[in-house]
């Protein structure tokens, strides 16, 4: 069985206030856990009884995993770059909303603005706002960034 040909976007294709949808990922608490042993070790990403006590009242990811998760949706969403998504900076994150074991996300990311490179002839700077939400559509992360786009 073949895999299906993804067309990748063009520069020239992106139009400020387009849209582009992705699909969802499942929060579990293992892998919150998992995450959080490693990167982020505090008590309300790691163990349930802990996690009570705190602000959250529950068990929730870091949010450098909704960031990672948020990447992950990015990538493999309807944002096809031909060459990637080459990462410039982020102009703001936040993280209005915790993440909780079962939760679903999903991500929209939206054409902010597009220049062309002064530095690096052949491509473009794109700002976008990727927006990541859970099932209830209660928005989990806002991230607006910058990324070099080969024209």
């Amino acid at each position: 069985m073949s895999k299906p040909t993804i067309r990748t976007i063009r520069y020239d294709e992106l139009v400020v206030g387009h849209r582009y949808g992705a699909g969802t990922i499942a929060v579990t608490a293992e892998e919150i856990k998992s995450f959080a042993a490693r990167y982020d070790p505090q008590p309300f990403h790691l163990d349930e009884v802990a996690a009570q006590q705190s602000v959250f009242g529950g068990l929730v990811a870091s949010g450098w995993l909704t960031a990672a998760l948020t990447m992950r949706l990015m990538v493999t969403s309807e944002f096809q770059l031909g060459g990637g998504a080459i990462g410039l900076g982020v102009d703001s994150l936040r993280w209005p909303q915790p993440v909780r074991p079962g939760d679903e996300l999903t991500a929209t990311v939206e054409i902010v603005g597009r220049r062309a490179s002064e530095s690096k002839p052949g491509f473009g700077i794109v700002k976008i706002r990727t927006t990541t939400t859970n099932q209830r559509d209660e928005v989990v992360q806002v991230m607006v960034s910058n990324i070099l786009v080969r024209k």
